[in-house]
């Protein structure tokens, strides 16, 4: 197999897993910024006033542009982002201050949160050169996915509940 067929069966499966979650949460996927409603808080609650017990920052990374090149790799796959770091690891119960810093001064980017069956939770909007942080308290472990529906396949990751910390 070359580099190319890996990426685009793993390009296929995000575009897929990022169908299925807005078709699971058709309702909601249209709007364009909301946080976990009642039903979704009882998977993760989020907040913007809430004390962290822990903090995460995420950037907005421009892996290949326009502005920037290499012009053969932005002709062939068109621009290229990605979140840093693409994977979080996060304690169940604890509230977690998760920091966006989207870095690009021309490019809006967003976050959709989606639980480990599909089910939008929650999507906001990052603005250029801005931070947006969110305090994130999951109630449930698991595997969680998000993306820049923007800027898919490539701009994706993962959060990882683990247990509750023991005290």
């Amino acid at each position: 197999m070359n580099g190319n067929t890996g990426r685009s069966v793993c390009g296929l499966t995000a575009a897929a897993s990022l169908v299925a979650a807005l078709s699971a949460s058709i309702g909601r996927a249209a709007e364009a910024t909301y946080l976990p409603d009642a039903t979704a808080s009882k998977v993760v609650t989020v907040t913007r006033g809430e004390t962290a017990a822990a903090g995460i920052a995420v950037f907005t990374q421009a892996v290949a542009i326009k502005e920037t090149g290499p012009k053969e790799t932005v002709a062939r796959f068109g621009e290229v982002y990605a979140f840093s770091p693409p994977f979080l690891a996060v304690h169940q119960g604890e509230p977690t201050m998760i920091s966006f810093r989207n870095l690009q001064p021309d490019d809006e980017h967003d976050f959709m949160l989606v639980d480990p069956a599909g089910n939008v939770l929650m999507r906001v909007m990052l603005p250029p050169l801005q931070e947006t942080s969110y305090v994130f308290t999951f109630h449930r472990a698991g595997l969680f996915t998000f993306y820049c529906t923007m800027h898919q396949p490539d701009m994706s990751g993962q959060i990882l509940v683990l247990a509750p910390k023991r005290g």
